[in-house]
C-alpha cells in the first residue's frame, strides 16, 4: 500500500491530463464524423464512436494495470515480451484476417486487434534493455548491429503482411540511437540519403549521377587542396564517358546515359582504389565509398519503386510530389481533406455542422483523416489547439526523459517520444497534402483500439518508470 501511494504521488499528472484531453477531444470528433441523423445516441455500439468509448474505458483499465506493476518488471521481462511479440507477428501471418489487402488483424467478436501497433512499445522496451546494459557502446560495430537487429526484426515481419506505414515508423528509433551516442556523421549521411531518395524520384538518374560526380570532385579538391588534381580527374572521367558514348552511338546499342556513366566510373574507381592503398591516400577512398553508396541507393530506390511497392503506393508518392495528378483516384482523399480543412476558415463551421464530414466526402475520416474533421468544424483555432496539445505533451515527455537517473527509463522515454513524433508529423502531413498517404493514425485521437492501447502502454509504462526514478533501476 505504501509503494502504491508513493507511485501515485510521484506520477506526472500533467502528462495524464494532456492524454485525457487529447483522447476525449478525439472521441468528440470521431462522434461528429460518424453520427447518423437517424440515431443520435452516443452509446450506439454499432457505430465507431460507441466502440471507441469501449476502447477508451479499456485504456483507463490498462493504464491502472500498467501502473500497478513494479517498474523493474519492464526491465526483467522486456526480452521475454519481445520474443512473444515476434511469435504473435508470425501468428498473424498464418491466422490473421486480411482487411484492405493486409493480413494484419486478429478479429475477436466484433473487434479487431492489430499486433503491429503493440510491437512499437515492446520493441522500445527491448531496445532500452540492450542499450542500458553494462558497457554497451553504440560506437562499437557489433553493438550497433545488435541494436539494429532489435529494431529491424519486427518491421521485417510486418512488411510481410504487408503494412508499409507501420514499417516506416520504425525509422524513428534512429533518434533514440542518436541521443545515446550514435555517430553524428552517420546521422548526416542518413539525412543525405533521405534527400537523395526524393531527388531520385524527381530527377533523371543520369543527371543525379552527374551531380554526384561533380560534388565528389569538388569535395576531393577541397580535401586535397589541389585544384589541378580535381580538374585532371574530371577530364579523365569525361574522356572515358565520351569514348563509351561514341561506341554506343556507332554500334546503335541501347545503353542509357546512366549505364554509360557507371561504366565510365568503373576504371576510374579501380585506379583510385589501387592508388589509395599504395599512397595511403584514404581521402580519395572515402569519397569514392560515399559515391558508390549513393549510386547503390539510387538503384535500390528505383528497384523498390518499380518492384516492391504496389501501384497505388507508387501513385500516392508521385501525387504528393506533384509528378502525377489524380484528383479522382489516389489523390481523392487528400484533395477532399484539404477542401474540408480550408472550408473551416478561422473558427470553423461549428461542432456537428461540417458538410464534408456529414456527407462522408473524405474516406477514413475517423481514422487516418480525423484531423480534417477538426479543421472543418473547429477551424484554424481548433487545429491550433490540437497541435498545441501535442506540443505540450512532447515538451513534457522530453522533460521527464531528461530527468531520469536510469538509462533504461531515459531510452524508453525517447523511444516513446520518437514514435509519437513521427506519427504526429506523418498523419497531419498527409492530411494537408505535404506527405504521402501511408495509413498512420493520430495517436490517442484517431479511431482504433489497437493504436489507442499501444500508445497508452507507451505512456503509462514510461510514467511508471518515471514515478520510480529515485529508485536504482539500472
Amino acid at each position: 500500500m505504501v509503494q502504491r501511494n508513493r507511485t501515485m504521488a510521484n506520477l506526472d499528472w500533467i502528462s495524464i491530463l494532456l492524454w485525457l484531453v487529447i483522447m476525449v477531444f478525439g472521441w468528440m470528433n470521431i462522434y461528429s464524423a460518424n453520427i447518423m441523423e437517424a440515431d443520435g445516441s452516443m452509446f450506439d455500439l454499432s457505430q465507431r464512436f460507441g466502440k471507441q468509448l469501449i476502447w477508451i474505458g479499456a485504456s483507463l483499465v490498462l493504464a491502472m494495470l500498467l501502473l500497478a506493476l513494479d517498474a523493474k518488471f519492464y526491465i526483467y521481462f522486456s526480452y521475454f515480451l519481445y520474443v512473444i511479440l515476434l511469435g504473435v507477428l508470425l501468428g498473424v501471418l498464418i491466422f490473421g484476417r486480411e482487411i484492405n489487402g493486409a493480413k494484419s488483424w486478429f478479429v475477436i467478436g466484433g473487434f479487431q486487434l492489430q499486433p503491429s501497433e503493440f510491437a512499437k512499445p515492446i520493441t522500445a522496451l527491448a531496445l532500452a534493455n540492450l542499450l542500458s546494459s553494462h558497457n554497451y557502446n553504440l560506437k562499437r560495430f557489433w553493438h550497433l548491429v545488435k541494436a539494429g537487429a532489435i529494431i529491424m526484426v519486427p518491421p521485417m515481419l510486418i512488411i510481410l503482411q504487408p503494412d508499409l506505414g507501420s514499417v516506416l515508423v520504425y525509422s524513428a528509433f534512429i533518434l533514440v540511437l542518436f541521443r545515446e551516442g550514435f555517430s553524428a556523421s552517420i546521422m548526416m549521411m542518413l539525412a543525405a540519403l533521405a534527400l537523395l531518395f526524393f531527388t531520385t524520384l524527381l530527377l533523371d538518374k543520369a543527371l543525379i549521377l552527374l551531380l554526384l560526380v561533380v560534388a565528389s570532385l569538388i569535395i576531393y579538391m577541397v580535401a586535397s587542396r589541389s585544384f589541378k588534381k580535381g580538374v585532371g580527374n574530371a577530364v579523365w572521367i569525361a574522356g572515358i564517358f565520351g569514348l563509351f558514348y561514341g561506341i554506343n552511338y556507332l554500334l546503335q546499342t541501347e545503353f542509357s546515359l546512366f549505364m554509360l556513366g557507371l561504366a565510365s566510373l568503373l576504371p576510374v574507381s579501380m585506379v583510385v582504389v589501387v592508388k589509395g592503398f599504395r599512397l595511403r591516400e584514404y581521402v580519395r577512398m572515402k569519397i569514392l565509398a560515399g559515391l558508390i553508396i549513393s549510386i547503390v541507393f539510387i538503384i535500390s530506390v528505383d528497384f523498390a519503386m518499380n518492384n516492391v511497392l504496389k501501384p497505388h503506393q507508387q501513385h500516392r508518392i508521385y501525387v504528393t510530389l506533384g509528378l502525377e495528378d489524380d484528383p479522382q483516384g489516389v489523390g481523392y482523399n487528400v484533395n477532399q481533406s484539404k477542401i474540408a480543412i480550408g472550408s473551416g476558415g478561422f473558427s470553423g463551421k461549428g461542432y456537428l455542422n461540417g458538410t464534408q464530414t456529414k456527407l462522408h466526402f473524405v474516406p477514413e475520416q475517423s481514422t487516418d483523416f480525423i484531423f480534417c474533421t477538426v479543421g472543418e468544424e473547429w477551424g484554424f483555432l481548433g487545429t491550433t489547439f490540437v497541435i498545441l496539445l501535442y506540443a505540450g505533451l512532447f515538451l513534457r515527455l522530453i522533460k521527464l526523459a531528461e530527468r531520469q537517473r536510469s538509462s533504461f527509463s531515459r531510452i524508453f522515454g525517447y523511444g516513446f517520444i520518437s514514435i509519437l513524433l513521427i506519427h504526429f508529423i506523418v498523419n497531419i502531413g498527409m492530411t494537408i497534402g505535404l506527405l504521402p498517404v501511408i495509413g498512420i493514425p493520430l495517436p490517442f485521437f484517431s479511431y482504433g483500439g489497437s493504436s489507442l492501447w499501444a500508445f497508452t502502454m507507451f505512456l503509462f509504462i514510461f510514467l511508471r518508470l518515471d514515478a520510480s526514478r529515485l529508485e536504482l533501476l539500472r
